[in-house]
């Protein structure tokens, strides 16, 4: 990894700017779930993975509960990065349809992936407080991630988040609406695109299908 890339990661795994959230994950670590219970929870702060010499940023809100706040990697062990993947996999963005554990092969091409809140929350709900003290890192990722074309912004509670950074670090004041499939100019000539969470509730109520998101990241694809 970059040397820049590992003084942030070292920097975003001691956070602890954020009492309720660092009280929440470790009440997760300890509280596990039935069938991770032999399991060590990572239970700290997620950095971001991938190549950091990828165009396409893949931003969702927060690690899950028992998926990346257990594995330590953001998007792992859980049903939406099962979901996720085998459709990045089929848009030929990852090595393997899989993300099960910290050390299981995975590799991103051309993208790297975040979450814009650092820690889990409590109801998968940050405030509004929260995020600000987490946004000093995302800036950092974006700055350090110089090829960035695209942003796909994974659920609508995430787009805010980028839109929300975009209009304080940068005085953004257009009106932007999340949609999936909608895209819209950011500073720097960046996109944002708009994508359903690739959540089980999601899933289940047919808003999100296989072939609906991996369309959606073939036509990113095109756009970088």
């Amino acid at each position: 990894m970059n040397l820049n890339f590992e003084k942030l990661s070292s920097k975003i795994i001691k956070c602890k700017k954020c009492p309720r959230l660092v009280r929440f994950r470790k009440k997760i670590s300890f509280k596990k779930r039935k069938q991770f219970i032999n399991e060590t929870y990572w239970g700290k702060p997620i950095t971001g993975f991938g190549d950091i010499s990828g165009k396409i940023l893949f931003v969702g809100l927060a690690p899950a509960a028992h998926g990346a706040t257990r594995t330590g990697r953001v998007f792992t062990g859980d049903k939406s990065s099962d979901f996720l993947y085998k459709c990045m996999y089929k848009a030929k963005i990852s090595n393997q349809s899989n993300s099960d554990h910290i050390n299981d092969g995975l590799k991103l091409k051309n993208a790297f992936i975040t979450a814009a809140l650092k820690c889990v929350p409590p109801g998968d709900k940050p405030e509004k407080g929260e995020l600000e003290n987490c946004f000093p890192y995302f800036k950092n990722e974006i700055n350090l991630l110089k090829n960035i074309k695209v942003i796909v912004a994974l659920g609508k509670v995430a787009f805010d988040a980028c839109v929300n950074f975009y209009k304080k670090e940068y005085n953004l004041s257009k009106k932007i609406k999340f949609g999936h499939n909608n895209v819209y100019s950011l500073p720097n000539n960046i996109l944002l695109v708009g994508c359903y969470h690739p959540s089980p509730r999601n899933v289940n109520t047919r808003r999100i299908n296989e072939k609906k998101m991996t369309l959606l990241f073939k036509k990113v694809l095109k756009l970088i």
